[in-house]
């Protein structure tokens, strides 16, 4: 199988570097630079070799992360914000431009990606509900153990907390501007 295996490698390397287009592209959309970009590449086939993840795999692979809460919820929510064009599956040009604003990106990017994140229907405003669902998945997420104090109400009265502080209007619903002005606030 070793011989499998290095044509499998060197096949992969000539997929990359028959991809200049595709990835001096990605280089203009992401912080990322050309090396980074092989190696995320590659690692990507690697865990998904058809190129595209779907949610089953991408749960399967963010469980990994924490074994010791039920990360299900939670990576429904984060699969839903890193696939842009809804069509139900990851590619990696969604994986990557994502990651790129998750650990490079401007507060102002950071918080975006966040907004959408918690905008679950995406119609550009948070509700309560949208935000008590992902506290909710957090707290599963983290699991019981981490968190022993907690009581069952405890999503709830974060997200109380959170949207006084942030629905400046109080119309119930939390608009990006608002998110953001309350977040910048935060972590200025």
């Amino acid at each position: 199988s070793s011989f499998a295996d290095s044509s499998d490698s060197e096949l992969e390397l000539s997929t990359i570097r028959h991809q200049p287009e595709g990835l001096d592209q990605l280089q203009l959309l992401t912080k990322f630079s050309k090396k980074e970009l092989q190696s995320l590449y590659r690692g990507f086939k690697n865990e998904c070799p058809s190129g595209l993840v779907d949610e089953e795999t991408f749960k399967l692979i963010y469980a990994q992360f924490f074994p010791q809460g039920d990360a299900t919820m939670y990576a429904h929510f984060l699969f839903n914000a890193f696939d842009i064009d809804r069509n139900g599956a990851i590619r990696f040009e969604d994986f990557v431009v994502g990651l790129s604003i998750l650990l490079r990106g401007t507060v102002h990017e950071k918080l975006s990606w966040a907004f959408n994140l918690y905008d679950i229907n995406k119609d550009g405003y948070i509700t309560k509900e949208e935000m008590l669902a992902i506290m909710k998945s957090i707290y599963d997420m983290m699991g019981r153990y981490t968190y022993p104090i907690l009581r069952d109400d405890a999503p709830v009265e974060h997200v109380e907390k959170f949207f006084q502080k942030m629905d400046k209007n109080q119309d119930g619903v939390v608009t990006i501007e608002e998110f953001l002005e309350t977040c910048q606030k935060v972590s200025n």
